[in-house]
């Protein structure tokens, strides 16, 4: 608790109550300048990427990534992060790593504007083996009623922006795993991705956090609905947020790929459309905009420091498959 602490304390902001230790954690939502809030709660975990972060020792970066899992699936209804609670599992606490990978959730409390609030720190002999451990967060945010998304405007020739992602984040490491022992490489060896990295290093880098530009682009009003690049991939999430009749197509030229997808692909033999279906493949966030709204959209997010692809449109469907790639290859994403 003693060693946390300082990390907790550097996420403090406006409605949150209390330090550390209590039975709960308290958030005020009137000092945080809410007038007729709806609440948005979310939880998540990092799957199996823990495992790479177990063997490799670095347990830097995880925290940030449980972080952006719970905060990004805030923000695509509109919805401020306001505080995050934790929960770290193991066998035997080792301070130092708890410390760590504490401190990463701090980390990730920050680039998203909330509260670290609380936890829990458990330990549970005969759960977990040696170094063993688990992570789940949960995220608390709040948005004013109106401004809840999705919208129910989204209309057809709507434009699809993407946002650009740094990799795989927390998703289809089990998959990713399996290629590493496939391929008989070490996670100290060098990434065949990117020579100036270590391979468990590469497949570490955190999640993005979109939070604040995000918000930032919410609150003009011209965003129509916005989906989190997860598990299920392109292909499953942007249907999530739109309505029932309606698909996108997204043309698969209009946005870089990074070259740790286009070794999956190859090392995997996993064609195009179940690599979309498995990752993000370099879009992290899809946000929908009126087509007259797209480009002020693109100029405040890159003013931002994000990458803005526009990569489709919305589209009257009736199939099943709600999302279709257009320009696909027989090798793409290679």
């Amino acid at each position: 608790m003693e060693a946390i602490k300082p990390s907790a304390r550097a996420t403090a902001r406006p409605g949150a109550g209390g330090g550390l230790g209590g039975f709960g954690a308290l958030f005020d939502l009137k000092a945080a300048g809410y007038v007729d809030p709806i609440l948005v709660s979310t939880t998540d975990g990092v799957g199996t990427k823990l495992r790479i972060a177990i063997e490799t020792g670095r347990h830097e970066t995880v925290g940030v990534d449980l972080v952006a899992m719970c905060v990004n699936d805030l923000i695509v209804q509109g919805a401020e992060p306001l505080f995050f609670l934790d929960y770290f599992a193991s066998g035997k606490l080792e301070i130092e790593t708890a410390r760590r990978v504490i401190a990463g959730i701090a980390e990730g409390c920050k680039q998203a504007g909330c509260a670290l609030a609380g936890g829990e720190t458990a330990e549970m002999p005969g759960m977990y083996e040696g170094k063993d451990y688990d992570l789940a967060g949960f995220a608390v945010g709040a948005v004013e009623r109106e401004n809840i998304l999705p919208r129910a405007d989204t209309r057809e020739g709507d434009t699809v922006l993407g946002l650009a992602s740094n990799g795989l984040h927390s998703n289809g490491f089990s998959l990713v795993r399996k290629i590493v022992k496939q391929e008989n490489l070490s996670y100290d060896a060098i990434a065949p991705f990117d020579e100036t990295r270590m391979l468990g290093e590469a497949l570490l880098e955190p999640t993005r956090i979109y939070v604040k530009p995000v918000l930032q682009a919410a609150r003009t009003g011209k965003i129509k609905a916005m989906a989190h690049i997860t598990g299920g991939g392109l292909l499953e999430n942007i249907p999530r947020v739109l309505p029932e009749d309606m698909g996108a197509w997204l043309s698969v030229g209009t946005w870089q790929v990074p070259p740790v997808f286009k070794w999956l692909a190859k090392a995997s033999r996993i064609d195009g459309q179940e690599m979309a279906r498995t990752f993000n493949c370099g879009i992290g966030l899809v946000l929908v905009t009126a087509r007259e709204d797209a480009d002020a959209t693109i100029k405040l997010l890159t003013a931002e420091g994000e990458k803005v692809f526009r990569i489709g449109e919305v589209e009257k469907t009736r199939s099943a498959h709600r999302v279709t790639l257009q320009g696909m290859s027989s090798t793409w994403p290679c």
